[in-house]
């Protein structure tokens, strides 16, 4: 038992060690674009309008929803865990669904965890597990259980970060 307890400790904090080293030597925010900021003057309401219009018929009229915590993967080959995926989603969704969102979280949280074992035990998180087939099969697989927890409100999943620690 506790040969299984070390390795993961260590993991662990090498991960949040490698996850605070990013934020803190990321560069820093780019400037502003001034493509996205709203013009001043007598036609700002007309375009503001005319830009929530756009917004409703082109149907992206839709909210972001960081999931709280990360979701943490244990990869085990044998009987021993080689490694830990640490995963951050995001979810676009109706804005009028938010509280849904999180009403529902526990049990988001459950499907999306079980989702990503299946993922892991396919060898999903094996070799270059950030390559684009491999996420989208992941993402699929994410958003169809998250659409069977909160139906239509769902309009997509997003992997905001993913990291893997090899023990």
């Amino acid at each position: 038992m506790i040969k299984l307890i070390i390795p993961l400790t260590l993991a662990a904090i090498g991960t949040g060690s490698g996850i605070a080293a990013a934020i803190f030597l990321a560069p820093p925010a780019e400037e502003t674009n001034t493509a996205n900021v709203a013009p001043c003057g007598p036609d700002a309401v007309q375009h503001t309008a005319k830009r929530k219009e756009h917004e409703r018929n082109t149907g992206t009229d839709y909210e972001f929803v960081k999931l709280n915590n990360q979701f943490v993967v244990p990869i085990v080959h044998g009987e021993r865990v080689k490694s830990l995926v640490v995963v951050s989603l995001a979810l676009e969704i109706a804005p009028e669904s938010k509280d849904l969102v999180f009403a529902k979280e526990p049990k988001l949280r459950g499907v999306f965890l079980q989702s990503m074992f299946d993922h892991a035990n396919l060898g999903g998180f094996d070799g270059n597990f950030t390559g684009s087939n491999q996420l989208n099969i992941l993402r699929q697989d994410l958003y169809q259980d998250g659409r069977a927890v909160l139906g239509p409100a769902l309009k997509s999943v997003l992997i905001v970060e993913i990291a893997r620690q090899d023990a």
